[in-house]
């Protein structure tokens, strides 16, 4: 009679065979079946135009952010350090020749700088004492800056979220989803414009899906967005630091 149970060599080779599967089929996974999106806001899913949209409205609805890095342009090359909301702004911008701070609350805009931004065009005798003295009138001081004066509205830019962010978020020609990064400790996937020549944004893939990175295409700077949400004061000047200097400014060296 045929026995119907298996010899014990058999069962155990079925076992092992069992097992080896198993622990085969749980490296591939944790290697290099791993869901590359596991734990994020699945934004790295999504197509480079959906990703754009996603990071565009999500700065639309920020009530504030910060910008801290460099802007080049015909004007020159800018280092900003600016905090935003919409109801202004504040802080830094450094050009080659200058640094100066701004301060914006509504339609309200002051400048501050050392007398050597306050320089005017170079005269002699009476002229340039005269220069002198008002660059020294406007040393550390914050300058309110008429808004008839032709660098109001170049300045106030300066401090403009819906101004600043849209020149930032905007990439040029085809998009193309690039290479997931990293911005200090936070995930990102990339998108670009052609191969990056109109831009490269980062976007996050934690949490709400802020931009965080922005370069511009032919070397044209990198700036830093971070401190999505978080407010922050913003106060007028004292009156004994403030100077009216009437309805335009002194030419600068800027």
């Amino acid at each position: 009679m045929t026995s119907s149970v298996p010899p014990v060599r058999a069962r155990r080779r079925t076992a092992l065979a069992a097992l080896l599967c198993a622990g085969l089929a749980v490296t591939l996974t944790a290697c290099g079946g791993e869901d590359p999106d596991q734990g994020t806001n699945g934004v790295g899913k999504l197509d480079a135009g959906q990703i754009e949209k996603k990071a565009q409205g999500a700065a639309d609805a920020a009530d504030a952010v910060r910008l801290a890095g460099t802007l080049v342009s015909k004007g020159g090359t800018y280092k900003l350090n600016m905090q935003l909301k919409e109801d202004g702004g504040t802080g830094s911008v450094a050009s080659k020749d200058s640094t100066f701070e701004l301060l914006r609350i509504g339609d309200e805009l002051y400048l501050k700088a050392g007398s050597g931004f306050w320089s005017h065009e170079e005269k002699s005798g009476a002229d340039s004492a005269a220069g002198g003295a008002a660059a020294d009138k406007l040393d550390d001081k914050y300058v309110k800056v008429p808004q008839d004066d032709p660098t109001y509205k170049q300045l106030r830019g300066f401090t403009d979220k819906e101004t600043l962010l849209d020149g930032l978020l905007t990439l040029h020609g085809t998009l193309n989803k690039g290479d997931r990064k990293k911005v200090g400790e936070a995930r990102t996937i990339q998108i670009m414009g052609g191969k990056g020549e109109g831009g490269t944004l980062d976007v996050s893939l934690e949490g709400t899906a802020y931009p965080l990175r922005f370069a511009r295409g032919g070397g044209g700077g990198t700036v830093i967005l971070s401190d999505w949400g978080k407010d922050f004061a913003l106060e007028a000047p004292a009156q004994g630091d403030t100077v009216d200097y009437g309805k335009q400014l002194p030419k600068t060296s800027s």
